[in-house]
């Protein structure tokens, strides 16, 4: 295991060691002393490592992340797992606003509450909140799944396309063209998987399906002007 101090070494040392592990390191596992909510903690990695971050992250925290686990024991500001790509990153406390934003692929766990505009712009990436969800969240969501174990703010799903939104709790209003669904048995199939894989203690069964009408993306002659 290898232990890394940031405040004594910097962010950029921190990044720099990180960015040179390869699918045949043998530096697999690091622990990330001091974080003190630094920003841009673990961003870019390209390699199957594990990123322990001990304490609470500032923005942008394991963004554009490929194959690397990153686990952050603490919260994390702004844009966590902004635009990943593959992997897993999980955020033991809360997210601040657009985690996840833009996300290709991977898993991103946040075990507390996430703010505002979760998911936004998500590509296909897999996002498991323990808690509850703020406003704009899944807004312009074009594939993937958004799972809530909690409650979702204003105008969830906004301008969606075809990412599937599953919510437990109640939500306070739904944006432009997002409807709730039918949960179907591969929906419920889909979901017990997530909740397995996020660890939560929830039945699909809980669930509501919440995704898009399809009305905003097709040429509609009454819309013209």
């Amino acid at each position: 295991m290898q232990s890394f101090d940031l405040e004594a070494e910097g962010l950029r040392a921190l990044n720099s060691a990180l960015h040179a592990q390869s699918a045949t390191t043998n530096q697999t596992v690091w622990d990330i002393l001091n974080p003190k909510g630094a920003h841009a903690i673990a961003v870019g990695l390209d390699a199957p490592i594990e990123v322990n971050v001990k304490g609470s992250t500032g923005y942008y925290c394991a963004g554009m992340n490929k194959q690397a686990t990153v686990h952050v024991h603490g919260s994390a500001g702004p844009g966590v797992a902004e635009n990943m790509m593959s992997g897993t990153v999980v955020v033991e406390g809360d997210a601040s606003q657009y985690a996840g934003a833009t996300g290709n692929g991977g898993t991103l766990i946040i075990k507390g509450n996430a703010s505002s505009r979760c998911g936004i712009s998500m590509k296909g990436i897999d996002i498991i909140v323990h808690g509850n969800i703020g406003h704009m969240s899944a807004f312009m969501a074009q594939s993937g799944n958004l799972v809530v174990c909690g409650d979702a703010g204003d105008a969830l799903g906004d301008s969606l396309y075809e990412a599937r939104l599953f919510v437990r709790g109640s939500v306070k209003s739904l944006g432009a063209d997002c409807i709730e669904k039918e949960m179907r048995p591969e929906h419920i199939t889909l979901l017990t998987e997530l909740l397995e894989r996020g660890g939560c203690d929830a039945k699909p069964e809980e669930f509501k399906r919440y995704g898009s009408a399809r009305q905003l993306y097709h040429f509609n002659i009454d819309n013209a002007y």
